[in-house]
């Protein structure tokens, strides 16, 4: 597993973009947009289509701050 931060926006019910940075554990990049989108989704009751994601970067371990995602990289 790798650790990536995925940052973004997605629309509130105001109409506003509200900016989101988020760290996941996944094997790609790929996998870690597909549990983004499900993640906030389910979350915050959006579809797939009002989650922009702008950026997926790959972080080393020892800039990862939750706790969660240090667990699932073996840290």
């Amino acid at each position: 597993m790798k650790a990536f931060r995925i940052t973004g926006s997605y629309a509130d019910e105001r109409f506003v973009r509200q900016p989101f940075s988020v760290e996941m554990a996944a094997e790609d990049c790929e996998a870690v947009k597909e549990k983004a989108y499900s993640t906030i989704g389910s979350k915050h009751k959006l579809k797939r289509w009002q989650i922009d994601i702008t950026d997926v970067s790959e972080i080393p371990a020892d800039q990862v701050t939750n706790h969660v995602v240090k667990y699932q990289i073996g840290e």
